[in-house]
């Protein structure tokens, strides 16, 4: 399947980390989606409804973010991508999770997870 829907660049405020101070203070998280799916039938009927809702799952993406702590990055990912195969048109999920301000004692641009998960 090729075709795509993309969402980058989420950015929300989230308490998650292995560090207390982590949880404490949070910091942001930015979540890169990519959504596999068949978009011919929304191509067809050029209606929302036969599509997956990018506003609605950034919206959900963003409450699992800024929810419930979790040590890892992993496992907010392998969450994330939970949400976006909720949806039954969606066959695949590439989900990366970056975490800039990790706390990490170097100069660093970034740091990220991707985890990809498709519909068995």
């Amino acid at each position: 399947m090729s075709d795509r829907i993309s969402l980058r660049g989420l950015t929300v405020h989230g308490r998650h980390g292995v560090y207390d101070r982590e949880r404490e203070h949070g910091q942001d998280f930015v979540v890169d989606v990519d959504l596999g799916l068949d978009l011919a039938p929304a191509a067809r009927s050029d209606d929302v409804a036969d599509t997956v809702h990018y506003g609605e799952l950034a919206q959900s993406l963003a409450e699992v973010v800024s929810g419930e702590s979790v040590a890892l990055i992993e496992t907010l990912a392998e969450r994330l991508a939970e949400v976006c195969l909720a949806d039954p048109r969606v066959r695949t999920a590439e989900v990366t999770v970056h975490k800039p301000q990790a706390p990490i004692p170097l100069t660093f641009a970034d740091v990220s997870v991707t985890v990809i998960r498709s519909r068995s």
